[in-house]
């Protein structure tokens, strides 16, 4: 009898085990399985595209572009705000909220790739895998620092084990990114490649010497920005990155991903659902006294060919016409869903290595030749016009003869009307800190009885100002929430923070 109840508890210990088992393996979700066993280099798309969705376009472009008055706000709501310069709008934490979100939540699957090509990690020694990832690290912190300011970032990316990290100063913020591209550049000097393959969207196949060029041209951006700071010594580096990025063979950085059918360019998808962009008569201003012919491709009024440049135009702050709906004349390149998104253009590098000479009174004309020349083959590719506008760019450089600072800077702003209004942006800031005013902003809500109503940075993000105390310290509470805004330029532009 003892024997029979031992085999009878014997076998129901075995049923147990093998139901559990077998309930374990039911349980694994085989289309989703644990963080810890995904290969890095499958994070990488991801990691790109939201680069360009959430940080380099949305908001932070959207609403820069009437900042910049590369673009008038319009169509009877936020833009419309903006345009207005309606404070409630432009310094609430909730404007930015989700740009900020996405942007930090993109660096946690960034740092992922980090730890995963660590030594002991699953991709441990794929040298190039880890160099994309240092790349994109620095491009979404330079972007967050550019227009926030003093952001969290050494102890930003740890989860759930610190919901408060402490806000970095820009000044180490900026020295760390040095030190991630550095770090890249080593990285892509180990001649290890194949690791990330097609999951590269951006240049396609991983090439290290491609990562390795955006890794300087990156660097060339990040010393332009410190030129009030440091002077000459910051644009002597700032030239030295730019030809080593054109010795690694980068011209330029375009996430070409879109097809105008199934997948739109973000900017053109927004204009289609919304309707909130025009064309800004500070740029139509700009391009008619140069007899431009990128005007054609700015000023579209939507009838075809036969309109373009016939469209009215909106004067920057006129708050009739940015409550109007599908009225003003828009860019012709929204109409195409198959532009490219621009992480670092051509014409940006070129532009830099011709400020940067001009400053140190260096030649800068070939420089400032091929910059323009980018420029407009950029548009000609976007609005379809065959060849026609980029034919254009030769007598139109020639008509411009030496140029000058102030026309180097002026052709600048010209060329990052398409998408590139985040560095146009900081421009403005960094040449209004030498007290320079290349660009004439004309809206007259910049400025108010109540004082300066033009944002010198953009507000944090609702998330942390609420649950993060030392964010919300910064950003102030009650009638003070915000105000630093339009009053504490940024460290690289003079600031404290």
């Amino acid at each position: 009898m003892i024997r029979k109840l031992f085999a009878i508890a014997l076998l129901a210990i075995t049923l147990t085990s093998c139901s559990e088992d077998l309930m374990d393996r039911i349980n694994e979700d085989k289309s989703n399985p644990p963080a810890a066993v995904v290969d890095a280099r499958y994070i990488v798309s991801g990691a790109i595209l939201n680069t360009g969705f959430s940080t380099i376009s949305g908001n932070y472009a959207w609403y820069i572009s009437s900042y910049t008055e590369q673009e008038f706000g319009t169509g009877n709501n936020q833009l419309k705000n903006v345009e207005i310069r309606s404070k409630n709008e432009t310094a609430a934490s909730s404007t930015f909220n989700n740009e900020w979100n996405a942007t930090y939540t993109n660096l946690r699957c960034i740092e992922d790739i980090l730890d995963k090509t660590k030594e002991g990690g699953l991709n441990a020694g794929q040298s190039d895998l880890r160099g994309v990832a240092l790349v994109l690290k620095a491009l979404n912190f330079g972007i967050l620092t550019d227009l926030h300011g003093d952001v969290p970032m050494t102890e930003a990316l740890n989860g759930n084990t610190n919901l408060t990290p402490k806000v970095d100063k820009q000044e180490e913020i900026y020295n760390n990114l040095f030190k991630l591209l550095d770090e890249a550049l080593e990285c892509f000097a180990t001649g290890e490649s194949g690791n990330v393959g097609d999951q590269d969207i951006l240049f396609g196949n991983g090439d290290p010497a491609k990562w390795a060029g955006l890794a300087h041209a990156l660097k060339a951006r990040y010393y332009l920005h410190l030129q009030h700071r440091n002077g000459n010594a910051a644009l002597t580096s700032a030239i030295a990155e730019a030809n080593a990025a054109i010795e690694a063979g980068f011209d330029g950085a375009q996430l070409s991903v879109f097809n105008g059918v199934t997948a739109d360019n973000p900017w053109s998808a927004y204009h289609w659902s919304r309707y909130y962009i025009g064309a800004s008569k500070t740029v139509a201003d700009l391009l008619s006294e140069r007899g431009d012919m990128r005007l054609l491709a700015y000023q579209f009024d939507g009838n075809g060919k036969q309109g373009l440049g016939e469209g009215e135009l909106g004067e920057p702050g006129n708050k009739r016409q940015a409550e109007y709906t599908k009225v003003l004349a828009y860019p012709l390149w929204l109409e195409n869903g198959a532009s490219p998104i621009n992480f670092f253009s051509k014409a940006e590098l070129y532009f830099i290595l011709a400020e940067a000479k001009a400053r140190l009174g260096q030649d800068a004309t070939a420089d400032f030749g091929t910059a323009v020349e980018a420029a407009f083959e950029d548009l000609d590719l976007c609005c379809d016009f065959g060849g026609e506008l980029a034919a254009a760019a030769a007598d139109y450089i020639a008509g411009l003869g030496t140029p000058d600072l102030k026309e180097i800077m002026v052709q600048k702003y010209l060329s990052q009307i398409r998408d590139e209004q985040i560095e146009a942006y900081n421009d403005i800031r960094r040449c209004k800190a030498n007290g320079e005013e290349f660009i004439k902003l004309t809206n007259p809500k910049n400025n108010s009885s109540a004082g300066n109503a033009w944002p010198l940075r953009l507000p944090y993000g609702e998330s942390d100002v609420r649950s993060n105390p030392n964010i919300r310290n910064i950003f102030g509470t009650g009638n003070e929430a915000g105000t630093y805004l339009f009053t504490e330029n940024v460290w690289w532009a003079g600031g404290s923070y």
